[in-house]
């Protein structure tokens, strides 16, 4: 008998206060986005060796996909030529940028030390994520979404099996899988790219820009930079494989889960780049420069 008067004053209150209820609303509706993101993301993780392990057909074609690309992305090369080109364009630019800026103060000989010290740390990582991220990422969460609003997740709920271990949980092994060639591809092509302009564009000799790039590429460098870009797919997955699966309102609204995903990725790309810089270069930049 008390409920209703009191959901009457509710209901006059926020009548006559709209914005500060709307005040109030939007951070606990912040908080409870973000619980649906830990439970899904702790859900998916959980159901992921289960998923690589009884939807082994699925995995080894979602690598496929990542790697090369299906349907028209394969005509382009799926994630390996966008990350190989990306990584390609960084380190070219890098090298000019760095040849023309040292050669301002007559050090131009350091250009393999930023080769060998940017590359590793945060071109290279970086631009692996962005293209995960606009390449897999953004298919997934299209994917996923043309899934949902044609009630083919709902289908195979009825058919008892687990849609976050099919669809998420293979997605989440096999970009695993993938990225570690997909990466190492990419640190490659900018060190690769960064040489050619350098020594062949610019004309800087092979054994000065060989001797720095050697004294300066440290592999403990070299191992965090790829634990920093196994990090980064872990997270854009996650992202992205969120997005789709709870996609909602039409076609409209699996582009605006694409659009929401893309800016979310990007985001914590950048986060990870921050953090993992913090917790291992915080204190220390494990190189010397003297002279």
């Amino acid at each position: 008998m008390t409920e209703q008067p009191v959901t009457a004053e509710i209901a006059t209150f926020a009548t006559r206060y709209p914005l500060f209820v709307r005040r109030v609303r939007k951070p606990i509706a912040v908080a409870g986005q973000v619980g649906d993101h830990a439970i899904f993301y702790v859900k998916a993780l959980a159901v992921a060796p289960f998923a690589a392990w009884h939807h082994r057909r699925e995995t080894v074609r979602l690598i496929a996909e990542i790697s090369m690309g299906t349907g028209a992305l394969a005509v382009f090369g799926g994630t390996v030529v966008i990350v190989g080109f990306l990584t390609l364009a960084t380190g070219g630019t890098l090298a000019v940028q760095g040849y023309s800026s040292l050669g301002d103060i007559g050090i131009e000989a350091l250009t393999g030390f930023l080769a060998a010290f940017i590359n590793v740390r945060i071109s290279a990582p970086v631009v692996a994520g962005i293209g995960l991220a606009a390449t897999f990422g953004a298919g997934t969460t299209a994917q996923l979404g043309a899934m949902r609003i044609n009630e083919e997740i709902d289908a195979l709920e009825s058919l008892a099996i687990e849609p976050i271990a099919y669809l998420v949980g293979t997605r989440l092994v096999a970009g695993m899988i993938a990225i570690t060639p997909l990466y190492a591809l990419a640190v490659v092509a900018s060190f690769i790219a960064s040489r050619f302009t350098t020594v062949v564009l610019l004309g800087q000799s092979s054994g000065l820009y060989n001797h720095y790039f050697s004294t300066f590429l440290n592999p403990i460098d070299l191992l965090w930079s790829f634990v920093q870009a196994l990090a980064m797919a872990l997270t854009v997955l996650l992202i992205h494989t969120f997005f789709g699966f709870f996609a909602a309102g039409g076609p409209a609204g699996v582009g605006i889960a694409v659009g929401n995903a893309v800016r979310t990725s990007l985001i914590a790309i950048v986060s990870v780049t921050l953090l993992v810089s913090l917790a291992v270069y915080g204190a220390d930049g494990n190189f010397d420069l003297s002279g």
